[in-house]
């Protein structure tokens, strides 16, 4: 076997179940190797109630001391009872498992695993895991890897493949050996194979260092090329400063911000230089980013040249179209956009492709399918990427490519401390709009345990009686066999039309979804057709419903810092008081004391510092940040010194052998070109 044989080589694995892999992007044995657990669960030995510790995940062993009663509910199918050990009582309940009353009988004894809570000063057991004595056995002390799954495909069913799959391939090592020694790394084989079955805690971390070391030195040497290639480049498209563009700003009906006026300035400097601009935006969420986009967008179409701008999901890409229509409109600008994303029908694709190589657009604006081969661009002088860590580098060079050396700008409001943005985006200069527009109300924030759950319904009618409306997000679509107890969107949802009056309109939204009804159900939240929108973090890219004031978080603890600041941008965006709830499923100290971190600002910079500062050894899962820079294991603000250590070591490495030709360097360059590929063509530069 080698790594890009097919997954349906592996003994066990049919059509059927290589569909579901597909599902999950695993398709070859390489795929399936480094699709690496989400978590681990430490089975211990079962403990009695009076000394379990609660919100976190244990083992009890309990007599069911009567019959469950099941209930019909809308939907949601319940069932709740009690059950007992010698220290205490405490009511299970179950959501959605109606193949348990034929399981669950009373006098019998079981094992029972999930996050105790109490309540009221009586114990409550969420949807416990149960297990056989032998079962159990077999789990306890040892770390069980917890894989992100799709439905129909259970984690045992990608353990045993993965197992057959490191048996198969051996890793070939790629680095020199003084930089192995320098770094203290354990081997690839040995990282990868306790990575996925760790021995222990300690055999884990260390496996997780090698992995991350080798995806922040494939990204940041492939940076450095890139750099190389596009330094000095001559633009094909020299431009001017426009009489619109200072006309648009003009009649605004608000001022831009000193800093908006700074960045526009050096994007224009860019743009009227002769060289290609390759500038990177980063600014908080609501510090007015967009606008200075349109702007870049209005200077290369009133010289004469297509320009677009590509969003990481439709929902964004729909409405940064719907607003550029509306400045057109109301300004009359000389815009002639089209929108193009993956939901367009075949048919309205090939003839907005004929329309956009004709020139007939002058902005295109659109999803990845914005890069597709079919799309032939007229004369595409500016490429601009929004939420731009949702990008690879090399979907950024593919989509520069679609013009003739075009200029490039990209934007994020991921606040990345400085000194990682210089190095994370190293081949770009950097624009910081580092002021918020005045007119902004600060967001009011608290940070709260599950018991305020009922005050917090009764403070969201409240808001929806003004009519407000509102998001409460959850870490999950639905219930797995290993979500552990977290909350997930679709059950929440049930559970919430069964508490709140039939009156208040509730839905819900997720990134499993097709994109039509993602966009649907967006539609209907913007156009208040839905008062309380229970979501994934699908909805933290850059949505823009004004009349939102509240967000609920659930399970907060189970977000990076400053992905919950990210989310928490949704709201605060009109002229309303709006508040954020930050409801925390576990009492840990710790883990309270850092979302208060969110209680005492509303600067995503500050907050991405102090969260890099409160960072340890079990932070690691659970943190980590939501699809950073497209890595798989690493995390720039946990791993900022390991990413710091390997950009010198990059540097030395380029400076003594800048072509990678020594036979020193033979092997890692051979990697570079069958692996950068991720992040750019390492074989074309």
């Amino acid at each position: 076997m080698n790594y890009m044989d097919n997954i349906i080589t592996l003994k066990g694995i049919g059509d059927k179940t290589a569909k579901l892999f597909y599902k999950l992007n695993i398709y070859t044995l390489h795929d399936l190797l480094y699709h690496f657990p989400r978590d681990y669960e430490v089975y211990d030995t079962p403990v009695n109630l009076a000394i379990a510790p609660l919100d976190v995940p244990v083992t009890l062993r309990l007599t069911v001391t009567g019959n469950f009663v099941w209930k019909k509910i809308r939907s949601l199918t319940i069932g709740s009872g009690f059950a007992q050990d010698d220290t205490g009582k405490v009511s299970i309940v179950f959501f959605n498992v109606p193949y348990m009353k034929n399981i669950i009988k009373a006098g019998e004894t079981y094992l029972m695993r999930g996050k105790l809570k109490k309540e009221n000063n009586h114990w409550k057991l969420e949807h416990p895991k149960i297990f056989s004595e032998e079962e159990y056995s077999q789990k306890t002390g040892t770390m069980q890897p917890c894989y992100s799954l799709t439905a129909g495909l259970t984690n045992n069913t990608v353990i045993k493949a993965i197992r057959q799959a490191i048996s198969a391939i051996c890793e070939e090592e790629y680095l020199p050996a003084e930089l192995i020694e320098k770094y203290q790394l354990v081997s690839r084989s040995c990282a990868i194979r306790d990575m996925h079955f760790p021995s222990d805690y300690e055999h884990m971390l260390l496996a997780r260092r090698r992995l991350v070391f080798d995806e922040f030195f494939t990204f940041i040497i492939s940076l450095r090329k890139l750099k190389e290639y596009n330094e000095d480049a001559v633009s094909s498209y020299p431009m001017i400063e426009t009489a619109e563009t200072l006309r648009l700003i003009e009649s605004l009906p608000y001022k831009l911000t000193d800093a908006q006026m700074r960045v526009y300035h050096e994007v224009t400097d860019d743009l009227t230089s002769g060289k290609c601009m390759n500038r990177l935006i980063q600014g908080d969420v609501g510090s007015g980013k967009t606008i200075l986009a349109f702007l870049a967008l209005l200077t290369a179409i009133t010289n004469g040249y297509q320009s677009a701008l590509m969003a990481p999901t439709e929902i964004l890409a729909t409405q940064h179209y719907e607003q550029l229509r509306m400045l057109t409109a109301k300004y009359k600008l000389p815009f002639k956009p089209v929108l193009l994303t993956g939901s367009v029908s075949t048919a309205n694709k090939k003839k907005i492709y004929t329309e956009i190589e004709a020139g007939t657009y002058n902005v295109i604006i659109g999803t990845h399918a914005l890069i597709q081969e079919n799309v032939i661009y007229n004369d595409l002088a500016l490429v601009v990427t929004d939420e731009q860590h949702r990008f690879g580098v090399m979907q950024r060079e593919i989509f520069s490519k679609k013009g003739d050396k075009a200029h490039v700008l990209v934007m994020s409001a991921t606040p990345i401390p400085r000194t990682l943005a210089i190095i994370l985006y190293g081949d770009l200069n950097i624009s910081v709009v580092d002021e918020l527009p005045a007119n902004r109300l600060p967001i009011k924030n608290c940070v709260v345990g599950t018991d305020y759950r009922k005050k917090a319904y009764g403070f969201i009618m409240s808001e929806v009686a003004k009519g407000h409306q509102v998001y409460i997000i959850c870490p999950m679509v639905e219930e797995s066999e290993l979500s552990g107890g977290l909350e997930n969107v679709i059950d929440y949802t049930d559970k919430l039309k069964a508490t709140l009056p039939e009156s208040v309109r509730i839905s819900y939204l997720h990134g499993k979804m097709r994109p039509a009804e993602k966009n649907r159900i967006m539609t209907a939240f913007s156009d208040r057709d839905i008062d309380i929108l229970v979501s994934t973090t699908v909805i933290e890219v850059g949505i823009n419903v004004p009349n939102a004031t509240v967000m609920m978080v659930e399970n907060a603890e189970r977000f990076g810092l400053a992905q919950l600041h990210q989310l928490r941008g949704r709201i605060g965006r009109g002229d309303a008081q709006s508040y954020c709830i930050f409801v925390s499923g576990t009492d840990n100290t710790k883990s309270m004391d850092r979302l208060k971190i969110l209680n005492h600002s509303n600067d995503g910079f500050y907050i991405a510092q102090e969260d890099l500062k409160m960072r340890g050894p079990g932070d690691l899962f659970g943190i980590r940040q939501s699809g950073d820079m497209n890595f798989k294991l690493a995390d720039i603000y946990y791993d900022s010194k390991l990413l710091q250590e390997i950009s010198q070591s990059v540097d030395d490495v380029l400076k003594e052998d800048r072509e990678l030709c020594t036979s020193k360097y033979s092997g890692l360059k051979v990697h570079l070109e069958q692996n950068a590929v991720n992040f750019i063509d390492f074989k074309s530069i």
